[in-house]
């Protein structure tokens, strides 16, 4: 049976919500380990060199999956309650 109603889809709510359980599982891979998470994550970001970034739970094959222009523009659009 068909709905009778239109399903919007919102490829940059699906895409913020990807970026937001990436770097939480990020963040929490690298406090496992016994690292500054943030100063980690920054450092990435910035450099964009990837051994910032434990391979602990697989965290870093999980942030490379994410275009780090897109990740800027998440953070920014988050830090500017936007």
């Amino acid at each position: 049976m068909l709905d009778d109603f239109t399903r919007k889809f919102n490829i940059a709510m699906e895409k913020d919500a990807e970026i937001h359980e990436v770097l939480s599982k990020v963040y929490q891979a690298l406090e496992e380990k016994g690292y500054n998470p943030i100063n980690q994550i920054v450092g990435y970001i910035l450099s964009e060199d990837p051994t910032y970034i434990t391979n602990h739970n697989n965290a870093r094959t999980l942030i490379r999956k994410i275009d780090r222009d897109e990740l800027l523009q998440v953070l920014v659009k988050k830090y500017l309650g936007q």
